[in-house]
């Protein structure tokens, strides 16, 4: 009895003391949770819900390194993107010159001094365009002699302080085809596939062998040239409409932030899809490459094209004649916006003149690459790039961008001099000659591709901070919509009124989803930015936010001052964001997912809703497609193979997020199993046929619309094959395309399920 009393009494301290220590771990485990972040709860729950934190040791070191994130983030101060953007903004820093390479080097001389392992200057050797210097472009009048009536402007009038600079580059589009052609007039509204088509079928006004002109937004300035080709004109004329490009009751620069009635706005107007320097696409402008003629380069315009302020076209635009055009295509001059073709019959015998000259030269480009070698994986990349060249001052686009990540450059850096080093690399890239088409990280990226499609895990872009200053704006892979998220909640919001919220709170209010109004809206990835070679190309998941306009109110197209001289350092400090706290916030969620994506155990992508997408997507594409039901039908056009490889890759998702919260996270092979098969996510998508007429754009699911480079589409091989085909000659050859497309698309959607699937 004396013994098993004994046993008794030495069960029931076994058990109070498993009691004990069970508490005391739950203790300590909140003791090393911190109890607010950003000011924040952290909550546990919430990130358990990813599918990417989830056992006790998951859990744990997603408290410790949420604790080195922290300390990054409360590194990076407001003060300190100031003076960035101030440094770099002081002089011009277009492509291709001294004073560009002067900045590369000055940068890179930075990364080294904050801590980077390793930074390199890698040059290529592109095709840029510039104007010519002794014969400028301009429009003008003529008269039936061929005498000059009007002439545009050649240059915009320097803001206060910027009078003295001798390289500042005119307005101009480069890689314009040279020419004076001349002929009447066609006003095309925004120069959209459906503007050339309503002049065709509304008002039979042919465009061929005219010159037209049109207003800038809406759609990237690149379509509007090739739809000005695709359609007979001789040449094109862009400007910026106050409707467009003033927001009521703003003044000018520099009494207020609107767009002055001189200023044009530059940009490239090529049409490369993809394919980075005209000269060599698809492989690096090296020393060794092989190069096209200059006049045989992929995406040349083969017209002329000039751009010119809003008084300048006031004053042509004035003086046409021929029909009314519908409301919609009626800005905020002081006109009534004839269409032509001509000018009224008072002046029926002027005509328009181009003058452009403009040069295409190769011309040697630098990358700045800096690296934070990883300390686990080392081969497995995280790269943070945007580009640092500008047209001229580049006050907000690309400067904004350049001097945040300058800043998170020099957090990252200060960790990794007192010992830190995370579980992957990260590359922190400064990228050139953006502006003239993506060429310094396409060319980087051509140069790197073999080891990118082996080791990129995410590329997180770094252009322009702030391009308004309303909400925060995302665009990204479905992968990283969780992760946004649950960073987003752990920011400070640096909106007026919103001092004791999140910045995810601020961005629910002011810009929730349609569909999914208890999320804020995030966008599709398009292009016209860095990240296009790595998403659209090489399938590497990818990232962006800034901050931008109310899009509900705010009906400009983009921020008025774009690509102008009035991009200044003042512009931002006086009127966008005089604290830099959303500059600061942009720069804190940017190092944010740099920071997860590089050392979280098991990479936080949440490949659930990117079947959650899928469904919204092949919905969305069906719905199209069923406005044509009739010839869906006499055609047997059948979606049923795509939306099945849809449900195949949401069971698929859930099967690997199921298996992600059992890893034992003290299997490096099991993790690292898992791990390739999130980084290889995006890379199931990538078709390597690319896609009809764009081969370098090989993402199945995303790619920039067709029509318009800065939108993105879903499913874009569908898309394609079904836009405006009612209007088509031969509807059996047309619907058949649609039927290949939901077979490529559903093949390749199935087999991306099938990489998700357990390895046995």
């Amino acid at each position: 009895m004396a013994m098993k009393r004994g046993m008794k009494h030495t069960l029931i301290v076994v058990f109070l003391s498993l009691i004990v220590f069970f508490l005391l771990g739950i203790l300590v485990e909140l003791a090393l949770m911190e109890p607010k972040e950003t000011g924040y709860p952290y909550i546990t729950s919430h990130i358990q819900r990813t599918g990417w934190l989830i056992k006790p040791l998951g859990a744990r070191r997603a408290v410790f390194t949420k604790s080195v994130r922290q300390q990054i983030v409360s590194e990076m101060k407001a003060e300190n993107i100031k003076e960035f953007l101030r440094d770099f903004t002081r002089t011009p820093h277009l492509a291709g010159t001294e004073r560009n390479l002067e900045l590369a080097e000055r940068i890179r001389s930075q990364w080294k001094e904050f801590g980077l392992d390793k930074v390199e200057l890698v040059h290529y050797d592109v095709l840029l365009s510039y104007p010519n210097e002794s014969n400028p472009n301009y429009i003008s009048i003529i008269d039936q002699h061929g005498n000059e009536m009007f002439n545009t402007s050649l240059f915009e009038t320097p803001p206060e302080g910027y009078e003295n600079f001798t390289d500042i580059v005119p307005p101009y589009n480069a890689f314009s085809a040279q020419g004076d052609p001349e002929g009447d007039l066609v006003y095309v509204n925004y120069a959209r596939t459906e503007d050339f088509f309503f002049l065709e079928r509304n008002m039979s006004i042919n465009c061929t062998g005219k010159i037209v002109i049109a207003r800038y937004g809406k759609i990237f300035r690149g379509n509007k040239v090739k739809n000005a080709m695709l359609f007979g004109a001789r040449g094109i004329i862009l400007f910026s409409d106050p409707a467009d490009y003033c927001a009521p009751g703003v003044e000018p620069y520099p009494d207020g932030w609107n767009l002055p009635a001189g200023a044009a706005q530059r940009g490239n107007v090529l049409n490369l899809n993809g394919a980075g320097d005209p000269l060599t696409p698809g492989y690096p402008a090296k020393e060794f490459t092989y190069r096209y003629e200059p006049d045989e380069g992929v995406g040349l315009p083969s017209i002329p094209v000039h751009p010119i302020g809003y008084s300048d076209a006031e004053q042509i635009l004035s003086l046409m004649g021929g029909p009314s055009p519908p409301n919609s295509w009626k800005g905020n001059l002081n006109i009534s916006y004839n269409i032509g073709p001509g000018f009224q019959s008072n002046v029926s015998t002027r005509k328009i003149r181009m003058h452009v000259h403009s040069n295409n030269q190769v011309t040697r480009i630098y990358d700045v690459i800096g690296t934070i070698r990883g300390a686990v994986e080392p081969d497995r990349y995280i790269i943070l790039g945007g580009h640092r060249d500008s047209w001229v001052f580049g006050g907000i686009d690309p400067t904004t961008g350049a001097a945040v990540l300058q800043e998170i450059a020099r957090s990252f850096g200060k960790k990794v001099k007192e010992g830190w080093r995370p579980r992957r690399t990260i590359i922190f890239a400064s990228w050139d000659a953006e502006e003239f088409g993506l060429l310094g990280s396409t060319e980087w990226a051509e140069e790197n591709a073999k080891i990118l499609q082996e080791r990129g895990v995410a590329y997180i872009n770094s252009d322009s901070s702030i391009e308004g200053n309303y909400t925060l704006r995302v665009d990204c892979t479905p992968l990283m919509y969780r992760l946004v998220y649950n960073l987003t909640k752990q920011i400070v919001s640096p909106d007026e009124g919103f001092e004791d919220k999140s910045l995810y709170e601020s961005w629910l209010e002011k810009d929730p989803s349609t569909g999914k109004p208890d999320l804020p809206r995030i966008n599709k990835l398009g292009s016209g930015s860095d990240f296009e070679a790595y998403f659209q190309r090489l399938g590497i998941a990818s990232g962006r936010a800034r901050y931008t306009k109310n899009r509900k109110t705010d009906k400009y197209s983009s921020y008025p001052m774009y690509h102008t001289i009035y991009e200044t350092f003042e512009l931002v400090d006086r009127f966008y964001d005089p604290t830099f706290k959303k500059q600061l916030s942009v720069a804190q969620l940017r190092g944010s997912l740099v920071y997860e994506i590089a050392d979280s155990v098991v990479i936080p992508f949440n490949v659930y809703d990117y079947g959650m997408e899928l469904k919204n997507y092949a919905g969305s594409i069906y719905k199209l497609a069923k406005t044509q039901e009739e010839q869906m039908d006499a055609y047997n056009v059948s979606f049923d193979p795509l939306f099945s490889a849809v449900r195949n890759f949401a069971k698929a998702a859930i099967g690997l997020h199921q298996r992600i919260e059992n890893v034992d996270y003290n299997d490096p092979l099991a993790v690292r199993i898992l791990n390739d098969q999130l980084m290889f996510a995006e890379r199931a998508f990538i078709d390597p046929l690319g896609l009809p007429g764009r081969p370098f754009y090989r993402h199945i699911i995303f790619a920039p619309s067709s029509h318009n480079k800065y939108a993105g589409e879903s499913f874009p091989g569908i898309y394609d094959a079904l836009f405006d085909i009612e209007n088509k000659g031969d509807q059996r050859k047309a619907w058949e395309e649609v039927k290949r497309q939901i077979s490529i698309a559903a093949f390749n959607v199935q087999a991306a399920a099938e990489t998700l699937r357990e390895v046995s």
